[in-house]
């Protein structure tokens, strides 16, 4: 196990201060939700074990899944806001694979602009509290205005789905942008799945594959379905067929190069969705709200970057995202966002919406250490 940190009583305090619920949960969560949601980067460092019944098991490797599933299991009402500091277990490139993180998730606020700016106000708090007189920088980035503008831009809900599941990710962003440009040709398929696939009947086609299964020996039930499998070649087929024009390509690729601070990115935002005579209706609305309530915050929006591109490889994020690093490093200190799906997708009755975040105290503990 490693040292609870030295901050930990006064991260603890402001937490109380802010009027938070301090929660524990279990080390050992279903590994499930994690595989499920939590996205490529982190499902590739998470340790899995199985419990004595078989159930695929990980030790937690961060603390917003399990605290919305527990949240889920106590029935709790809403508005909640919960605040965490324990030690998560996952893969790193640098440092430890034992590390301790703290932080806040505020659940079921329908208020999206003051919770939001509530999330990044309480982070910048807490770095502000344990690194004094440090310069701390602010990127800011929104899925929802992204989504917004695939939709405005009318690409198919397939590309849709691909490329939104790629923001946050450069390379694999890069990878879809390059194949949307110039669709990939496949010539892999046989004549009769070919046609299938070119019909787009995907009944005809999983009755097709479901008979050649049977034909090699294979059960169905030992891999994915056949309707599955037809679904996806039939997906993948529609997107090798479509190819923007060139005024929506240029104009997808302009709003990802929109990098500017927040004190001026509505009115960047505002010429980009004139010039390319697009709407980008509610989610610019609210980004505008957002950026008026984090001034009110006392934070200056002169210095928070809006980078449009800037996403984070959770695949639960909804809409804010944001991190915060020390004004003269790149790694992290903080990072969080938006998350109105996640409640329901792990087993919510009704909808319930989230923000939060985590920071890294192993981190701030080696700046604290560098400055004495």
């Amino acid at each position: 196990m490693t040292t609870r940190p030295a901050i930990a009583a006064d991260i603890t305090k402001l937490f109380a201060e802010r009027h938070t619920h301090a929660v524990e949960v279990a080390v050992l969560q279903p590994a499930d939700p994690f595989l499920d949601m939590a996205g490529e980067d982190l499902r590739r460092r998470i340790f899995l074990t199985e419990s004595e019944t078989g159930k695929t098991l990980c030790l937690r490797p961060e603390f917003t899944i399990p605290v919305c599933l527990d949240h889920i299991a106590s029935q709790a009402g809403t508005p909640r806001r919960y605040s965490y500091l324990g030690e998560v277990f996952r893969q790193r490139r640098e440092g430890g694979n034992e590390f301790f993180q703290a932080g806040i998730e505020d659940l079921g606020d329908r208020d999206t602009a003051a919770a939001d700016a509530r999330s990044l106000a309480d982070a910048h708090a807490l770095l502000s509290l344990v690194l004094p007189g440090r310069p701390l920088a602010i990127t800011l980035g929104d899925q929802t205005l992204f989504e917004a503008v695939l939709a405005a831009l009318g690409l198919p809900r397939g590309w849709r789905m691909r490329l939104a599941r790629a923001f946050g990710s450069a390379p694999m962003l890069e990878a879809a942008l390059a194949d949307l440009a110039n669709p990939p040709r496949n010539s892999q398929l046989s004549g009769p799945v070919a046609l299938l696939v070119l019909d787009g009947d995907a009944e005809g086609l999983a009755a097709h594959i479901a008979t050649g299964m049977e034909e090699a020996g294979l059960s169905a039930s030992s891999g994915r379905a056949p309707a599955d499998i037809a679904r996806r070649l039939i997906e993948k087929a529609q997107l090798r067929s479509v190819r923007p024009s060139d005024e929506a390509f240029s104009a997808l690729k302009g709003f990802l190069e929109i990098d500017v601070a927040l004190d001026g990115a509505t009115a960047a935002l505002e010429k980009f969705a004139a010039d390319a005579g697009l709407s980008l209706g509610p989610a610019l609305e609210n980004f505008a709200a957002r950026a008026k309530v984090i001034e009110a915050h006392g934070l200056s929006s002169a210095k928070i970057r809006y980078d449009a591109a800037f996403g984070r490889p959770l695949d639960y994020y909804t809409g804010l995202v944001f991190e915060i690093a020390a004004g003269d490093g790149d790694r992290p200190l903080a990072g969080g966002g938006r998350y109105d799906r996640l409640l329901t997708l792990l087993g919510a009755k009704k909808p319930i919406p989230g923000v939060g975040f985590s920071v890294w105290l192993d981190r701030i503990e080696a700046l604290r250490e560098g400055a004495r």
